[in-house]
């Protein structure tokens, strides 16, 4: 290959955001897809942050979200509230795009973030949600990135900490959240979506040289493969924009 797995992780997020999307992204991997998405296949989005930052030109990538550079040639330079604010506005919500991550996931979309075992005594205990509870549960469709691992492709998650569709179709609705839910998994082997009627994940593609098999023996759960095609590998443009444009100095590629 000609790429890396990261860089084709990054690509297929970016292939994801249309041209009107308003991004809302953290830091690293997802910010990279949105700066991507911005230069390549959707000039006419808009990203924003949960510092403020809206409308950001991203001319040279930020280092975090707190990074000054997140707030260069911005429409407008908020906090938290204008943030957050844009996810729950009736008129720009449902065309928020969220990109997430996180330690597990389940077969419905369901992200953990908090804990590994026990959450009054756990094994390992993370930063927790920051925003990404409200982003699951408020944005039109969410773009989560996972490494392919069994042990992050669980049955059960240790602790719920974002909302997918729960536990099924109607879970969202009886919790009292609004529309939209999970879109796409994005891993370093293939792509997953979510079937319009179980909710249930399902294997969109593999990368070059992975199999359906490969995904399924880094998987707890099932998951229906027989819709999987190839994902297609980046193209040159592609790669020359992400490396020269958008990460020239390597600092998350």
């Amino acid at each position: 290959m000609d790429y890396t797995l990261k860089e084709m992780m990054t690509i297929c997020a970016a292939r994801e955001i249309r041209n009107g999307d308003i991004v809302f992204c953290g830091t690293g991997i997802s910010m990279l897809a949105a700066m991507a998405a911005k230069n390549i296949n959707a000039p006419e989005s808009v990203i924003f942050f949960e510092t403020g930052a809206i409308d950001s030109a991203l001319e040279d990538l930020p280092l975090a979200v707190g990074d000054p550079r997140v707030m260069y040639h911005t429409s407008s330079n908020g906090g938290l509230l204008e943030s957050f604010g844009t996810m729950q506005n009736r008129f720009t919500g449902p065309k928020v795009v969220g990109i997430l991550g996180a330690a597990q996931i389940d077969i419905y979309g369901n992200l953990n973030s908090t804990v590994i075992g026990d959450y009054l005594g756990p094994k390992v205990r993370f930063s927790g949600s920051g925003g990404a509870a409200d982003v699951a549960s408020f944005v039109s469709r969410s773009i989560i990135f996972m490494k392919q691992e069994k042990r992050k492709f669980k049955k059960k998650l240790d602790y719920l900490t974002s909302p997918g569709y729960l536990d099924g179709p109607e879970g969202r609705l009886k919790a009292g959240l609004s529309g939209g839910g999970p879109d796409k998994v994005i891993t370093d082997m293939g792509v997953m979506g979510f079937d319009d009627e179980t909710k249930q994940m399902y294997l969109i593609g593999c990368y070059p040289g992975i199999s359906p098999k490969d995904i399924l023996d880094n998987m707890e759960f099932e998951i229906d493969v027989t819709r999987a095609s190839g994902i297609q590998p980046p193209t040159p443009e592609e790669l020359k924009q992400l490396r020269e444009n958008c990460d020239p100095q390597g600092l998350i590629l």
